[in-house]
This record gives structure tokens, C-alpha cells and sequence, in this order.
């Protein structure tokens, strides 16, 4: 039995998840539907691929993503299908697949071209819903398009590291449900730079020195409860995903604020790693260059 997933910004408000849903649940009604999210900021293409990077490997092989965010199509927006990693995805050629193609190398890639045999103004719907259930029926993707060789790149994807290797500048590329904010520097390519260096981490006026494995590594359990101070912390670690995260320890927005409104971060901002090198005088002093 197929499985099709939804990841869409149209919310919980008005009809169109629901509508998508029924639409496809008339061309198969044995057809498993997973919600994967309906509360992707509007046209935010980079926080709609941080998600279903996420998340599609945990379904089973074959599955089929259906990615309604900015799908509009236009000239410079045309609509794709995708087989990658053994899965299938369904979305408009805007850079939303581009931060999973830049670590797995697609299968196939086909410019849907069904849209003269489709009347609509509501491609997700239409399209899309068309095209999912053509491939839950076991169809290729050459009967829905043609194939191409690249897709639309995410601008700023890689985070820029400067000449001397000393400098990353990344950017805040998701802002979670806890308001932890997430940056496009990944562990890898952080190593690769750091070369076992020590580190500041800036973002805006916060600066952090240490990347802890997990949350609670940055509390000291030896002292009683009342003294630990920890609500309301800021800290940085490697996420389950390996990206670079800010967070403040058991943050809540309504109680003791979030690593983005505490600290003013929203998606698009810059944080800066410097690298520091240490070297040992003629009398043993260890001395940090910036």
C-alpha cells in the first residue's frame, strides 16, 4: 500500500490540506496519507527543506512526498518530480530539494510537463495530487515529464569560510517549535575547518565558547536543584541532525524565552565562528591568535 506524505505552509485554518487529502483519497482509497507539516512559514522555502530533509528517511522506501510550498508555477518556477534515495518527491523547482541533493545524489529528475492536460489554479491540488497517484500506481516518471539534469539551487546554503580558514559565516536557516535556532553549519564541515581549534561562536551580541553533545550537558547536576540556574541558559550543540543549534535550556516562549526571542535571531541571520589558534612562548605561556 503506498504511503503519501504532505508537507505544505497552507496551516490548519483553511481547506486546502484537507481538500488535497480528499482529492487524493478519490484517486486511492487504500492510500495511507502521514501529515508530515502544515505550519511551514509561507514561501519559506529553506525551513520547507530543513523539514522533509528531516524527515522523509524515516518512511519506508517508495514513499512519495508531496511538497506544496511556493508552487505557483511561473517561467522561472517550474514543477519536478524527484526519485531519490529510493523515494519519490513532488514539489516546485524553487531550491526546496537542493539541501538533500547536495548530500545524496538523485536518481532521476523530471520537469513535469502535464499541465496542458490539467486545468488549475491550484497546482498542489491538481498537479501534484495527479502525479502522486500516478506513481502510487506503480507509472514512471517519463509519462509526467521530461527529464532534466539539475535543479534550483537554496542561495547561502554552504556557510562561507574565508581565505586563511579562520572565519565561518553561517546562517540561521530554521527557527524550531522551542524556538531553538538552527544554522546551516553542519558538524562536518565544522570539523573540517576547525582543525581541533578552539572556537567563539557569535551571534549577535551572544557569544558562546563550547558545543555540548546534548541540552542537559550544560548543567552541573552536583549542585542542589535551587542553585543550578539552568532555565533560561543559553548553549550550542550539534543537533539530532548534525547541525550547529542555539538554545536556551528547557526554553518555553511563554515562561523563560527562547534562544530566538531572547536573543533576537530570526531565519536569515548571521552567526560567525572564529577560530582561534594557540601557540606556547619560549617560557611555556600559551598565547590565542585570532
Amino acid at each position: 500500500m503506498a504511503i503519501i506524505t504532505l508537507t505544505t505552509d497552507f496551516g490548519e485554518k483553511d481547506h486546502f490540506a484537507g481538500a488535497i487529502k480528499g482529492a487524493i483519497y478519490s484517486e486511492l482509497p487504500e492510500v495511507r496519507i502521514v501529515d508530515i507539516s502544515h505550519s511551514v512559514s509561507p514561501f519559506n522555502v529553506p525551513e520547507a527543506a530543513y523539514i522533509i530533509m528531516n524527515a522523509y528517511s524515516s518512511f519506508p522506501k517508495g514513499t512519495i512526498h508531496v511538497i506544496g510550498i511556493d508552487s505557483e508555477l511561473n517561467p522561472e518556477n517550474k514543477h519536478i518530480a524527484v526519485q531519490l534515495d529510493d523515494h519519490f518527491f513532488i514539489c516546485a523547482n524553487n531550491g526546496i530539494m537542493s539541501m538533500i541533493c547536495s548530500e545524496i545524489a538523485p536518481q532521476k529528475i523530471v520537469e513535469i510537463n502535464i499541465h496542458d492536460r490539467v486545468a488549475t489554479s491550484f497546482p498542489v491540488l491538481d498537479v501534484f495530487v495527479n502525479v502522486a497517484c500516478h506513481i502510487a500506481r506503480g507509472g514512471t516518471l517519463e509519462i509526467i515529464g521530461k527529464v532534466i539534469d539539475t535543479i534550483k539551487p537554496i542561495k547561502n546554503l554552504i556557510p562561507f569560510v574565508n581565505d586563511e580558514k579562520t572565519q565561518i559565516i553561517g546562517s540561521v536557516i530554521y527557527i524550531d517549535n522551542y524556538g531553538n535556532v538552527i544554522t546551516n553549519i553542519k558538524r562536518k564541515f565544522f570539523e573540517n575547518v576547525q582543525k581541533t581549534r578552539r572556537f567563539e561562536i557569535s551571534a549577535r551580541n551572544y557569544k558562546f565558547k563550547k558545543i555540548y553533545e546534548k541540552y542537559s550537558d550544560a548543567i552541573n547536576f552536583d549542585l542542589p536543584e535551587d542553585k543550578r540556574y539552568h532555565e533560561g541558559m543559553g548553549l550550542v550543540v550539534f543537533n539530532s541532525s548534525g547541525y550547529l543549534e542555539i538554545a536556551v535550556y528547557k526554553s518555553d516562549n511563554t515562561t523563560v524565552g527562547s534562544a530566538s526571542t531572547l536573543m533576537g535571531l530570526k531565519v536569515r541571520d548571521t552567526v560567525t565562528v572564529n577560530f582561534i589558534k594557540a601557540t606556547v612562548t619560549p617560557k611555556g605561556k600559551e598565547v590565542l591568535e585570532h
